[in-house]
């Protein structure tokens, strides 16, 4: 039974890497699951404090993923036409592979700029580069909380 927490554990854990960049699943919060099933298993020892924590983190993360992109696009005064166009790229994105989703965010908010205000392409380039930013930041803050859950993983395993 311990094997198989852990083994179920370390499939959670790469499954949070893979969920890092795809946007339909939520790697924090897969990662920290195998944490959890790593905390069952005799061959870790967690505390509930290291639970708790990595669980804050996994969750604040997963959200500031989420609104990142549009947080960005409205810091360089993208309007809400561009916000909803870094949404929807990103969602679009999710159908044209791992091009679309790094460009879906970037394209949706330039869109939706020129959309509301067709006039000024260079502030339409500087939102949807802001756009670009915050999904950039948050994959980014999304991997590096991933290799921390596995890095606490495989410490426990190898002591």
């Amino acid at each position: 039974m311990d094997i198989g927490f852990l083994v179920l554990a370390a499939v959670l854990l790469l499954l949070g890497i893979i969920g890092c960049v795809v946007p339909m699943l939520p790697g924090p919060p897969l990662a920290w699951a195998g944490l959890l099933l790593a905390f069952f298993s005799s061959y870790t020892e967690y505390g509930l404090v290291t639970l708790l924590v990595t669980a804050t983190i996994a969750v604040a993360v997963q959200l500031l993923d989420t609104f990142l992109p549009a947080l960005m696009t409205k810091k360089t005064n993208g309007s809400k036409a561009a916000s909803r166009g870094a949404t929807i790229g990103i969602i679009a994105g999710l159908f044209m592979g791992p091009f679309g989703v790094i460009l879906g965010p970037f394209c949706g908010a330039l869109i939706g700029e020129l959309v509301h205000n067709s006039e000024d392409f260079s502030k339409a380039i500087k939102v949807a580069w802001g756009s670009f930013l915050g999904f950039l930041c948050g994959t980014g803050l999304k991997l590096i909380t991933v290799i921390c859950f596995i890095w606490l993983f495989v410490l426990q395993l190898i002591k």
